[in-house]
């Protein structure tokens, strides 16, 4: 039975989402204009180039700035839909539908029985607060490919495993949602679904997997982790430079191959932790899938050489998937990630240019930005572990049997 809190609560969640996706288009269309560089010519530049090359059927593979697996260029193309609109308005519009599929998903789910709203909350919330960055870049359509998969997991392993094997070719980060799959056909039907579609690009586009080379040869991006290293030395007389290199404004010089080496040993020690909470596991909640998925997409976006602002809207659809689950125990890392998206939106595109400089203002944002990344990995992993893991944890069982008495809708 449907409560009025509920209804209230869905009411102010649909209002709340409306006007802050009006918004979004207003400045991605640029009735106004949001301060800072502007971030829609990703679109109308780079993405419409890379379409250019694309639609004569292979992919811009002397282009070192095409550093994405295949699918992507389905991504890429998928403006050709809304053949009506001229490029970058149509992206603009996919966008925003798949922005609404995300809310569509998280609503469905959080309004069954056992479920929350607060998840979709999340999402309506989380999403204006890294701007117009969030319409200008396909990330939101790999996000909304990956929640359906973790959706989809509980009771269709088959449909999350061949989900998440598309999501991973669209942008390689949500392979890591297998990281609690338990059933062996999610697995076979991302081994199945990933072998299939590669093969067809493989044989149907040239240079289908050069994006290989391109992102091993990255350094070390300046809204990164390993960047404030050299943001605080460039006040102590280091000499390198800040240059736009593959794609992104990247720290060039002295010592940068030795910080991204550090980079890639953390990711390597966040894996290696992965592998041991994987083998130690012993209790498996209907929240553990999405609860894992979201620590390890937030310690391989930490630890990476890159933390572009886009990627910050992975880790709000996989929070807002977590806190669909009334047991889900991962709100402080979540009010966390949501922080930083706030502070990422000062930093980029607000106050890029003091990020460049390396002067007080951006060496503090990244500082903070980056800082509460780092304690949301930290606190979302102890969760994990304790949830699973730790013996001292109470078991759950008797609170799930009395949640499946329940009988009316969680608000």
């Amino acid at each position: 039975m449907e409560t009025t809190g509920t209804r209230r609560s869905l009411a102010g969640l649909l209002v709340v989402w409306a006007l802050t996706r009006t918004a979004l288009l207003l400045f991605v269309f640029k009735v106004y204009v949001f301060p800072g560089p502007d971030v829609t010519t990703d679109v109308s530049v780079i993405y419409q180039g890379w379409y250019e090359v694309l639609r004569t059927g292979t992919f811009p593979q002397d282009d070192v700035t095409w550093q994405y697996p295949p699918a992507a260029a389905l991504a890429i193309l998928s403006p050709a839909l809304l053949f009506y609109l001229d490029y970058a308005s149509a992206f603009f519009v996919l966008a925003f539908t798949a922005d609404l599929a995300v809310l569509a998903l998280l609503l469905h789910a959080g309004l069954r029985r056992g479920r929350s709203l607060r998840g979709a909350w999340v999402w309506a919330v989380g999403v204006p607060l890294l701007g117009p960055t969030v319409y200008a870049r396909y990330d939101v359509m790999v996000t909304a490919v990956a929640v359906a998969a973790l959706l989809a997991g509980a009771r269709h392993p088959r449909v999350m495993g061949a989900l998440t094997a598309f999501a991973a070719l669209l942008k390689v980060w949500p392979v890591l949602l297998l990281v609690a799959a338990r059933r062996r056909s999610a697995w076979v039907s991302a081994a199945l679904t990933a072998g299939l579609l590669a093969a067809l690009f493989a044989v149907a586009m040239p240079g289908a997997f050069a994006f290989l080379t391109f992102q091993r040869d990255r350094g070390t991006e300046v809204e990164s982790l390993g960047a404030l290293v050299f943001h605080v030395a460039r006040h102590f007389g280091w000499d390198g430079q800040v240059l736009l290199n593959y794609g992104s404004v990247e720290f060039l010089g002295p010592y940068v191959d030795v910080v991204s080496t550090a980079a890639l040993a953390l990711t390597g020690l966040a894996f290696g932790w992965l592998l041991l909470w994987r083998f130690k596991a012993a209790r498996f909640l209907p929240h553990t899938l999405a609860d894992a998925a979201f620590v390890a997409v937030l310690m391989f976006t930490t630890t990476s050489r890159v933390i572009s602002p886009q990627y910050m809207v992975w880790l709000v659809g996989l929070a807002a998937v977590c806190l669909c689950f009334r047991g889900g125990r991962m709100g402080w890392p979540v009010a966390l990630v949501l922080a930083a998206c706030l502070v990422t939106v000062l930093e980029f595109p607000l106050w890029f240019s003091h990020v460049v400089s390396s002067d007080t203002l951006g060496i503090t944002l990244l500082f903070l930005r980056n800082g509460l990344l780092v304690l949301a990995t930290l606190l979302a992993a102890r969760e994990l572990w304790r949830s699973t893991v730790s013996a001292s944890e109470p078991g759950p069982v008797p609170a799930q049997a009395a949640r499946t008495k329940e009988t009316s809708l969680p608000s």
